[in-house]
């Protein structure tokens, strides 16, 4: 199974220890909401765990898939509270299969105030079990 192939039953099953087991030691996360890159697998699992509890509602879908030999853009939308959430997933893995680098663009600016209070909310709560 390739990277992403798992990534997309990862977003399906929510699973925390599968998401955990992708994400490198090193990895880095960089948000479209905190200025600097978040090192590491912990703080990593964490906001795409949060993430995944925000965004993954009964709208979301991705709407299409770039690939390279070792990352991928993916294209995602969903609906929250009326407003619709545009972004992109840009993953990076090393010869490993281990997601070491994963940045998320979000739009309109709607959407990205909207993201900003709810992820704020989730990560201040410890959103640390899965759904």
């Amino acid at each position: 199974m390739t990277v992403i192939q798992r990534w997309h039953e990862i977003v399906e099953t929510r699973d925390r220890e599968a998401m955990a087991a992708l994400i490198a030691p090193e990895a880095v996360f960089e948000s479209p909401v905190v200025h600097t890159p978040q090192q590491g697998q912990a703080i990593t699992v964490k906001y795409l765990s949060a993430a995944l509890e925000v965004l993954n509602n009964d709208t979301f879908r991705y709407l299409g898939e770039w690939r390279a030999e070792r990352s991928a853009v993916l294209e995602f939308a969903c609906e929250i509270d009326g407003i619709t959430v545009n972004g992109v997933d840009m993953i990076w893995w090393d010869e490993a299969d281990r997601v070491v680098r994963f940045k998320v663009m979000i739009r309109p600016l709607k959407a990205i105030n909207l993201l900003h209070r709810l992820m704020g909310e989730k990560l201040m709560a410890g959103a640390s079990t899965p759904a």
